[in-house]
């Protein structure tokens, strides 16, 4: 049985012209907004000093829901939180050094993201008529796994290569990620030993602070998280140990990295980093990065999320990354656009992973096994598209076990499919951004522009509160955006619009949008 017997046909979606013509407009229209401040807002401010208790995140999440009720006045779905926001009264002044740096602030944002998606969206407010820009994911029967991946699982499947394995992942897999990991960046040197795979980037976090702070003294200090960041991160670090919210402003699509660096204590057990911004897109600058590892103590471990951080323009990496200090996790869920499968790794120093694999072994045993052909093919053709290898040869070849039989005319004819699938798709989805750039300044809003990822965020005239914003836009139009504070963005009435859908659902709903702004709002 031969790996590439069956060579797959390239999935190609096509941008219409439209989209294209709008694509070529978003770098000379107006309505740019430069910057991004997650900070903490006067209704932040508001929420906690009119609870009863503080430290209760679900009086929280009802103290916000209700001012939004109450605002939405008639139009209000559930006057029983708005009457509850209209009796609560002032307790205490709260400054937001307190907000951020409080268990209830991280488990507050996490149930709002409960209540939006299991609540509002999909809950009560739900209609299959509504266009849904607020996924935060890629339309995968447009633009899912290339072919050659999809015949790389059933190759699995149907060798049974399904049973046990090292908890860290197979071996070849393992291989194949040291090499394109280190063909990423310049300076570092990554073999097996430094790579464990894992299932998926959300559940490699949420082992990766059980097993660090498990084990690291508790001096004291807290964990120290930028934002925006993502909901399930922070809550499955601040379940085992104290965290400090550090509010990261954007400017031209950079985050600025300043105040975590300000933060960092000798005794700070662990630093979380988006890399790329989920919601903005914005990037660390390569330069601040390196101080900030090289301004953390050798104990504190650094957790990059590297996730989002694709879809942007080819920039070099750090050498800084491969610090022994530092972990970089990544996953098949963006880039390759399969959340469902699970399936990711991280790359940490090679005595850390060792360690690492007695704590899978016990507290999970190891990702999904038939995926490691997947991952292994993945890991081999990204790293000849970054080598530049138009054409697999012998030596390409020769990188695949014996038991793969893998023919040069096969596997030539594979890469080729999966060469044209990767590069057209990554074309596709950043004409289709850049394309609901434009036509989200035209529909009146502020666009933060971004520089990575499959998400825009825009502010709309006339609201200060992001989940109010959610609930007036989707109540008029039918049309769901994401609302910023979700991602902690505590200030505000920015949303988040993911871009990577069709053009004809992502025209009609802007075409929504902007007839609904041409009346007054909020």
């Amino acid at each position: 049985m031969q790996l590439f017997a069956a060579v797959p046909r390239p999935r190609l979606s096509v941008v219409p012209e439209e989209a294209r013509h709008a694509a070529a407009l978003s770098h000379t229209a107006g309505g740019s907004r430069r910057t991004f401040d997650p900070g903490v807002d006067d209704r932040v401010l508001e929420v906690f000093a009119r609870a009863r208790d503080p430290r209760d995140p679900l009086e929280l999440r009802d103290l916000w829901l209700g001012r939004i009720e109450h605002e939405l006045g008639h139009r209000s779905h559930r006057p029983w939180l708005a009457e509850g926001w209209r009796t609560a009264r002032r307790h205490r002044v709260v400054d937001p050094a307190e907000v951020l740096s409080s268990r209830a602030t991280v488990r507050f944002v996490k149930e709002m993201f409960n209540w939006y998606f299991r609540d509002d969206l999909y809950g009560d407010l739900h209609s299959d008529s509504h266009l849904i820009l607020s996924s935060g994911s890629v339309d995968e029967e447009r633009w899912g796994l290339p072919s050659a991946l999809k015949r790389a699982i059933q190759f699995a499947l149907d060798r049974d290569w399904y049973g046990y394995s090292d908890s860290r992942g197979r071996v070849p897999a393992r291989e194949a990620i040291a090499a394109y990991e280190t063909a990423r960046i310049a300076g570092a040197r990554y073999t097996v030993d430094n790579v464990a795979m894992t299932m998926g980037g959300t559940f490699a976090i949420s082992s990766l602070a059980d097993f660090v702070l498990h084990n690291a003294p508790d001096l004291g200090e807290p964990v120290l998280c930028g934002t925006p960041n993502y909901p399930p991160l922070v809550e499955s670090i601040a379940r085992r140990r104290g965290v400090r919210l550090v509010p990261l402003p954007c400017q031209d699509g950079q985050m600025s990295l300043g105040p975590l660096i300000a933060a960092l204590t000798p005794n700070t057990p662990m630093v979380m980093l988006q890399t790329a911004a989920n919601p903005t897109g914005a990037v660390v600058s390569e330069q601040e990065l390196t101080q900030l590892i090289r301004a953390a103590a050798p104990t504190t471990m650094i957790i990059l999320d590297e996730c989002h951080e694709w879809l942007g323009p080819p920039e070099s990496r750090s050498a800084a990354r491969a610090a022994p200090n530092v972990i970089r996790v990544s996953s098949l869920s963006k880039t390759w656009s399969a959340p469902g499968l699970k399936i990711g790794w991280f790359l940490a120093d090679q005595d850390f992973v060792a360690e690492y694999y007695e704590y899978a072994s016990t507290a999970f045993g190891g990702p999904p096994s038939f995926f490691y052909t997947l991952v292994e093919v993945v890991a081999r053709m990204e790293r000849w598209l970054l080598e530049g290898v138009g054409t697999p040869g012998a030596g390409q070849a020769a990188e695949f076990e014996k038991a793969y039989q893998v023919d040069l005319d096969q596997l030539q004819a594979a890469y080729q499919t999966y060469r044209s699938e990767r590069l057209f798709r990554q074309e596709s989805l950043t004409t289709l951004r850049e394309a609901t750039t434009t036509r989200l300044r035209e529909a009146s809003g502020a666009v933060i522009v971004p520089r990575c990822s499959i998400n825009t965020t825009v502010e709309f005239t006339g609201w200060t509160d992001s989940y109010l914003c959610f609930r007036d836009i989707l109540r008029e139009t039918g049309v769901s955006v994401f609302p910023t504070i979700l991602t902690f963005g505590l200030s505000g009435g920015a949303v988040r619009v993911t871009t990577a859908r069709p053009w004809d659902q992502l025209s009609e709903a802007i075409t929504r949008i902007g007839s609904y702004l041409s009346v007054p709002v909020g």
